[in-house]
């Protein structure tokens, strides 16, 4: 399987209120935090439930090495609303950047990975979440970014 996990993006941690738990991290020295771009620019998507999928609110804070997400989903069933609700809040995902996501995504499915989320913008640009917290603890993502624009 060619690396795909092994470009390390950021950790996303499910919260009840995003407010309060940015709060906190600015409290002790971590910021400064933004809101994601708008959900709506992934125009293929393959998740559990859209409405929960477009009502989550993320945050995230560039550090140096990594970035921290912070995601607070609303009451509509998702995979992140049910963490939250059995497990409490906590990291839900590690992301990785890969060049390419969907030979990402071809990789990871050769390899036996279960997808548990898709989205793709225009560009091709996206994610994918697979299906890997009862095998490696938490759930991972793979992830392309969008080239800048100058």
């Amino acid at each position: 399987m060619p690396p795909i996990f092994d470009h390390l993006h950021h950790i996303c941690i499910v919260v009840r209120d995003i407010d309060r738990s940015q709060a906190h991290y600015e409290s002790i020295g971590i910021g400064p935090w933004q809101s994601y771009p708008p959900l709506t620019d992934y125009t293929d998507l393959e998740v559990p439930n859209l409405e929960g999928f477009m009502g989550m609110q993320y945050r995230v804070c560039n550090l140096p090495d990594v970035q921290l997400q912070l995601c607070q989903p609303n009451d509509d069933p998702s995979p992140q609303r049910i963490f939250l609700d059995t497990k409490g809040e906590g990291v839900f995902h590690i992301g990785f950047e890969v060049p390419d996501a969907d030979a990402a995504r071809e990789a990871a499915l050769a390899s036996g990975l279960q997808p548990l989320m898709h989205g793709r913008r225009t560009n091709g640009t996206g994610f994918d979440y697979y299906d890997t917290e009862s095998t490696a603890g938490v759930v991972l993502l793979t992830r392309s970014t969008p080239p800048s624009t100058p």
